[in-house]
């Protein structure tokens, strides 16, 4: 990609605000920002090797010192019904067309906007449904990392609330990792040098996170509702492009 100054700043922004929503949260810094990241340039091939490089960056150093406070118990129970889910999802991404892809992106950052200013919760008790969402939010995640919002919803029904960031996290680094692998493995170009040029902004953002993340927890539907207006906005934006080009 070649970048104006101007736009190398707002992606800088951008950047900043990812690594904040991904630690203030524990997810949706790729939901949060991609959309807006294609909106200045590119497509998700372009931003989801950048975007990856910084999780597994993040939170290893966020995880350095609190793998105890790792539900490892439930993680291992259900990454066989996230895994090959997302395996397939990585090779839709590979094999799909760049417009086709930003069109899934605004797609599914919409349905989680529209979920998020209703303040609905995708939730549920029984298991059969529970391992649908598991599924689901493993193919998003391969196709987009983008699965997140479904992967919290089970895991925040069976994960105590102080283990849920930290297991999210490990599980966030085995996600990437298998998709890493598979960008490298397809000879994906991978812009390393401008993904190591944006971790001192990314990191404003994740340490600005770390601060407050028990404040956006107590007030996470109002957050949520300003931020999924936002999205929406963003997606019809997005969408327009699409469809005028």
């Amino acid at each position: 990609m070649i970048l104006t100054p101007l736009e190398i700043v707002t992606i800088g922004l951008i950047f900043t605000w990812i690594g904040f929503v991904r630690t203030g949260l524990g997810f949706g810094g790729a939901v949060l920002g991609l959309p807006i990241l294609m909106l200045v340039s590119g497509s998700p091939i372009d931003w989801l090797p950048i975007i990856g490089i910084h999780l597994l960056f993040f939170s290893s150093i966020t995880l350095l010192n609190s793998l105890k406070q790792v539900d490892w118990t439930y993680l291992k129970k259900s990454l066989p019904w996230i895994i090959p889910a997302q395996m397939i999802g990585v090779i839709g991404l590979l094999s799909l067309s760049p417009i086709i892809m930003i069109i899934v992106v605004y797609s599914i950052t919409s349905f989680y906007a529209v979920t998020w200013i209703i303040n609905r919760n995708i939730a549920s008790k029984k298991n059969w449904v529970n391992r649908l969402l598991l599924i689901m939010g493993g193919y998003i995640s391969g196709t987009s990392l983008m699965g997140g919002a479904l992967l919290v919803a089970v895991y925040a029904a069976n994960i105590e609330v102080t283990k849920l960031r930290n297991t999210l996290f490990v599980l966030w680094f085995i996600i990437v990792s298998i998709k890493m692998a598979a960008f490298l493995f397809v000879g994906v170009y991978i812009d390393w040098k401008f993904s190591l040029m944006l971790i001192p902004v990314a990191g404003i953002g994740h340490i600005i996170g770390l601060k407050v993340h028990d404040q956006l927890i107590k007030n996470d539907a109002k957050f949520k509702q300003w931020i999924g207006s936002a999205l929406l906005l963003v997606c019809i934006i997005g969408l327009t492009k699409v469809v005028n080009l």
